[in-house]
């Protein structure tokens, strides 16, 4: 969306603007490659009925609409708390959702990881000179894009009390997502432009692929660490996530890293090694009072 396609000695080319036509790329390739892994392998016997994925679809649409419209209206440090605080929405919503109870060192590791990131973050972030300033509009917006992103990762969680596999939850998620994306482009006219576009230029034709077997790959991983580990987890990794792409920035290109900073990185990995060490003591615990509590719990 940043380069010219088509540009020659005399023409300047155009420009690609339409990011929601590459979501519904994204969605589709993804789509493809979950139901041909169903096909192809055999998967557990589905139970969930199929509308109870279009929540999920519904909601993750909703919170990457807020958070697109947001950045509008609030500044960046606004930005940064917000995206670096979702563990405890995320584990709030986890008390609403799937009626899960968290332990109160969870709630202080999380705590912990969020104001450490956000040190790190707003330390080591660009000055929002440019930015726009805090508004209310913004601020409604960002409440809604945490509680739409905290209500998918959950419910995805939930739904795979049905038994499912990662890929099964992919492929249905990934349904409804193509006709939510399909609908709002052919409402805006957009769809077929998207194609035109791509029937032009054969580059970006290949740069729309490539980018959406990346995401289709992603995904993968998403939904396998959502079945496996939980909401909040992932909530975690993809927090820590941002915190270590500036950290990598910092090393590769000799960005400094100030002493706010390098207090918050300390934060987050005091309250990681808390984390592991109370989930150390509390299955060893468990071990010794109900020698079968892990498996009934893994259930």
């Amino acid at each position: 969306m940043t380069r010219s396609y088509g540009a020659t000695a005399t023409l300047p080319g155009e420009r690609f603007s339409d990011s929601q036509f590459l979501v519904l790329m994204n969605r589709v390739l993804a789509l493809m490659v979950a139901g041909l892994y169903c096909i192809l392998c055999k998967q557990p016997r589905h139970g969930a009925p199929m509308y109870r994925y279009s929540f999920a679809s519904l909601s993750n649409v909703l919170s990457s609409w807020c958070q697109y419209e947001a950045l509008k209206f609030v500044s960046f440090p606004t930005q940064v708390l917000a995206k670096a605080s979702k563990v405890i929405p995320v584990m709030l919503m986890g008390k609403l959702v799937s009626r899960r109870s968290y332990e109160h060192w969870e709630y202080l590791t999380a705590g912990l990881i969020s104001i450490g990131v956000s040190m790190f973050l707003l330390s080591s972030g660009p000055e929002p000179h440019s930015s726009p300033a805090t508004t209310l509009s913004g601020l409604i917006l960002l409440a809604g894009y945490i509680a739409f992103d905290s209500f998918t990762s959950n419910w995805q969680d939930a739904l795979f009390a049905y038994k499912m596999s990662s890929v099964q939850m992919m492929f249905g998620v990934n349904c409804f997502s193509c006709l939510f994306t399909v609908g709002s482009l052919l409402e805006q006219g957009a769809l077929l432009e998207g194609i035109r576009f791509m029937g032009r230029h054969s580059e970006f034709a290949a740069h729309t692929l490539l980018l959406s077997i990346c995401s289709a790959c992603g995904q993968l991983f998403i939904f396998y660490t959502i079945g496996q580990f939980g909401a909040a987890v992932f909530t975690i990794i993809m927090t820590l996530r941002q915190a270590f792409a500036i950290l990598l920035s910092c090393l590769l290109y000799g960005h400094t890293v100030t002493v706010v900073g390098g207090l918050g990185v300390a934060v987050v990995f005091a309250a990681l090694l808390l984390r592991v060490y109370a989930r150390g003591r509390l299955k060893q615990r468990g071990k010794k009072v109900v020698p079968v509590e892990s498996s009934v719990q893994k259930v």
